[in-house]
């Protein structure tokens, strides 16, 4: 397989930039950073008059902002921050005052957070509150190993001799060494978390519904999928290698929204250089003799540039932007089996007042954790199950957040916004039904599953946002309202992201390069996508100033 690296910049012609970025979503920007950083000249083209893709915020109710798509703050970097100086460029996140509330039924709930889990489990199971803790301690042992290989580059599968594969080698004896170091006990976790169901993982820690059901959520969350279908363990896993703030495992709220994010890698980005367009829609990008030279808008402008950079879904990049004789049959095949589609329905809705559930109707700071109306591992199969029969379930799993209860901004004075987080609802529809003629059934079913356990929620909405699977890849380009740029699963991880052989950012055009969620470490707002493959790009060109 020829090279897909670049023509060094003493040998190539001159152009009218060094990058073209493809997608002014958060990882674009953050690869867009670090390349302007080391001296390229760098040019984001974004279809949208945002930048932010997926983490912005918008007005979708006359006095009502919120986080559009992606609602909260763990995941992302702490050396992206810190080296963006978001912080200096505005961004400011604050921990939830308690990190979650389960509504089990109108009379019994479940908090959880910071001293407060163990004795609340201890009301359903004195047995699973004093397993609490070691099973958090062996947990963070295997987020451990995920956060260590967060800002690397997978090792790859490489064709060629000797030569090509010992870096890749080199590569694999490191990720060795480090499992190595692990207690078997954690060894034997380890695996288990990347093969195993979380249901299963989770049965064989507690007995108690309610706690396998705060746990157990995680492992859905953008995946369409029972808590029991094996693999699912891992995307548990995924979402509890986070931190804010320095606190490892919380979540927070960016003050003004997500949008507070992107907005300040945008400003981080001008000021090293970065050209920024908007309403800039990429519909080709340009090759000659199986190397990228540029893009073209849909204005019909030509922007030329020896390395793109794409930031959007793989598939839409693969499938629609690239001619198919540029690459081989096998990857053009292995990528249009590359699952995606998260079973994922968004609803941003206006409230009069605050909900009051009647399990717990005073206000208090449980209003200001993630709400999750799942009740245990088995609705959650049952609604998975449902879902794919029917194309939702009557039972649905709903995760609330009400932002505004930590920002007054977002909100009239009295009033509130809350970001509904829907699953389980089918990426496509069964017997050709559509999206668009669903939409609204489904926004009103989301809605009355909060009502039947805060009564009057319902009655208190004055505007709503519903944001189906099909709406998800329209407004975002996330094919299958996939928020992860494709499945999680083992099949689509670490140096199988998003087909062997390509784990390392490089895809088979010179020159052309991923570093959206769809290369390794995969989905949420982490900005570790984008700044590997700034890396990457920064290694082949041979710049001095490397990440």
């Amino acid at each position: 397989m020829p090279s897909s690296r670049p023509t060094p910049p003493s040998a190539r012609s001159a152009a009218s930039h060094d990058v073209v970025v493809l997608g002014g979503g958060h990882n674009g920007l953050v690869c867009a950073f670090y390349l302007a950083r080391a001296g390229l000249r760098v040019v984001v083209l974004e279809r949208r008059e945002v930048v932010g893709g997926a983490a912005v915020t918008e007005t979708f109710h006359p006095g009502f902002r919120n986080s559009t798509a992606s609602y909260t703050v763990s995941l992302l970097n702490p050396r992206v921050i810190a080296e963006m100086e978001l912080a200096r460029h505005g961004l400011t996140v604050v921990e939830r005052r308690m990190s979650n509330f389960l509504p089990l039924s109108p009379t019994e709930r479940l908090f959880a957070g910071p001293g407060l889990t163990a004795a609340e489990v201890a009301r359903f199971s004195a047995r699973d509150a004093d397993r609490l803790p070691a099973y958090e301690r062996r947990l963070e042992v295997v987020a451990d190993v995920l956060r260590a290989l967060l800002l690397e580059t997978p090792p790859n599968l490489v064709e060629g001799g000797w030569v090509e594969a010992l870096p890749e080698l080199l590569k694999s004896a490191s990720l060795g060494r480090r499992i190595g170091g692990l207690s078997m006990e954690a060894r034997r976790d380890l695996l288990d978390l990347f093969t195993k169901s979380a249901g299963d993982w989770l049965d064989g820690w507690f007995e108690s519904d309610p706690v396998k059901a705060l746990f157990g959520f995680d492992s859905v969350v953008g995946n369409y999928a029972s808590p029991y279908t094996p693999g699912s363990a891992y995307v548990l896993l995924h979402h509890v290698f986070g931190e804010v703030n320095g606190k490892r495992g919380a979540w927070g709220h960016a003050l003004g929204g997500m949008g507070a994010i992107t907005q300040a890698m945008a400003c981080a980005c001008l000021e090293a250089g970065v050209e920024i367009r908007t309403g800039a829609e990429v519909v080709e990008v340009l090759t000659t003799g199986g190397r990228v030279t540029g893009a073209v808008t849909s204005a019909g402008e030509r922007v030329s540039a020896p390395v793109v950079v794409s930031g959007l879904h793989p598939r839409l990049l693969v499938e629609r932007l690239m001619d198919p004789a540029v690459f081989p049959a096998d990857f053009r095949e292995r990528m249009g089996r590359y699952a995606s589609g998260s079973g994922t329905l968004r609803l941003n809705v206006a409230l009069s007042e605050l909900p009051r559930f009647s399990c717990a109707p005073e206000p208090g700071d449980h209003l200001t954790a993630g709400i999750i109306i799942a009740p245990s591992l088995a609705y959650m199969d049952r609604a998975h199950a449902e879902a794919r029969l029917n194309g939702w379930s009557s039972q649905p799993i709903v995760e609330m957040l009400i932002p505004s209860t930590l920002d007054d901004s977002l909100a009239p004075p009295g009033a509130h916004v809350a970001s509904l987080f829907c699953q389980h609802v089918a990426p496509v529809l069964p017997d050709g039904r559509s999206w668009d003629e669903a939409r609204e059934t489904v926004a009103d079913l989301m809605i009355a599953t909060v009502d039947a356990l805060a009564p009057g929620f319902a009655a208190s909405v004055l505007g709503r946002l519903t944001l189906t699977p099909l709406d998800l890849e329209r407004r975002f380009g996330l094919i299958g309202g996939d928020i992860f740029h494709g499945r999680l699963t083992l099949d689509q991880l670490f140096s199988a992201r998003p087909v062997p052989g390509h784990a390392d950012y490089r895809l088979p055009a010179k020159g052309l390069y991923l570093c959206g969620s769809g290369a390794h470490p995969g989905g949420g707002v982490t900005g570790a996508p984008g700044y590997n493959a700034a890396r990457e790009v920064l290694r082949d060109l041979g710049r001095r100033r490397r990440l």
